[in-house]
């Protein structure tokens, strides 16, 4: 390997090569910050390796596990995606890895979709058990899944709906929201998290009462939505009517549901509408790691410590949170949101 350049400042001999790294380099030095759990750090030195060596989709596929470790599926699955559409479909542990972050997103029938080509194309894969377990623990109804198959560049274009949805709510900014939302739910209609996002966005966007109508629509349909009961306990809380609300409110505090995006919203709900102490019991026991990516997380998690005697950890939170999403800076602190 070539020696380095002078760090002293001094011009260097003329034959002197300086140190010019393959991309291997700064991806050892990604995964190392990766098991260190610095996940900030993997992501630099792992995009840098692939800026030099952009045809290693290894190194690709490692930015997607550390996009998944600290929850942004989404990221993870375009990254895995490119691999696809760049590599070819014999890198078939994307699959599974893009299988795993639909299950997080809540999003069972791609979930489903993606492990079983999963399995089809390595019945002996690597993640051959951990596949098996994901197909046993997405129950949904396949009954109509031809029709409901999309194709690859479909779930491409839903993807950027759902990080432009995403950007949009987590900032609360409701009237850029709504036209993406609106796309969302005539275009993927068996995207259900679209309609009730839609929905949210619409009441706090002053359409309260509209808002509500759509919410007691969808509810004579699943009266189980955690979506619905989520929402319908925050509309009737912030309207006024506190029988209402506590109807939902009730069902929602027997609700513990298994991933992480559910397990984060009702912990945001309960916050919203003044029960801290189940909120923050909530939020202690997420996992932290996969949920960096979400604004709210930070948010509610501060508030809810600040109301129930904690103003040190709240402050902690506050900051961590403004720290990664400096939009939250300008909500104010835990102290103004009660």
């Amino acid at each position: 390997m070539h020696n380095s350049t002078n760090t002293t400042g001094e011009a260097m001999h003329p034959n002197v090569i300086p140190f010019n790294p393959e991309g291997d380099f700064y991806f050892s030095k990604g995964v190392q910050a990766f098991q260190r759990r610095d996940f900030d750090k993997a992501i630099k030195w792992i995009n840098r390796s692939i800026e030099l060596s952009p045809k290693q989709p290894l190194y690709q596929c490692q930015l997607s596990v550390v996009h998944t470790e600290i929850g942004n599926y989404h990221s993870a699955n375009q990254v895995l995606m490119d691999v696809l559409a760049e590599f070819g479909h014999e890198y078939v542990d994307c699959f599974y890895l893009i299988a795993n972050n639909y299950a997080h997103l809540g999003l069972f029938h791609d979930a489903m979709k993606y492990a079983k080509e999963y399995m089809q194309k390595a019945p002996n894969g690597d993640f051959k058990e951990e596949a098996e377990q994901l197909l046993t623990l997405v129950d949904i109804d396949e009954e109509d899944d031809d029709d409901e198959d999309w194709a690859m560049e479909e779930e491409d274009e839903l993807m950027r709906y759902q990080e432009s949805a995403f950007y949009h709510l987590e900032r609360q900014e409701w009237q850029e929201a709504l036209p993406i939302l609106d796309d969302m739910t005539r275009y993927f209609p068996s995207y259900f998290p679209a309609k009730h996002d839609y929905a949210m966005a619409l009441f706090f966007n002053g359409n309260q009462i509209d808002a509500i109508e759509l919410e007691e629509h969808w509810k004579q349909e699943n009266p189980s939505s955690i979506h619905t009961l989520c929402n319908l306990s925050v509309f009737y809380h912030l309207a006024g009517k506190p029988e209402a609300a506590n109807e939902h409110i009730q069902q929602l505090r027997n609700v513990y549901p298994i991933h992480e995006q559910q397990q984060l919203k009702i912990a945001v709900t309960l916050a919203q509408v003044g029960f801290y102490q189940e909120a923050y019991e909530r939020f202690v026991v997420l996992p932290k790691s996969k949920l960096k990516g979400h604004l709210s997380y930070y948010k509610w998690f501060s508030i809810s410590a600040y109301q129930r005697g904690e103003p040190s950890r709240a402050l902690t939170l506050w900051e961590e949170g403004c720290l990664r999403h400096p939009s939250l800076s300008q909500q104010g602190g835990p102290w103004d949101q009660a």
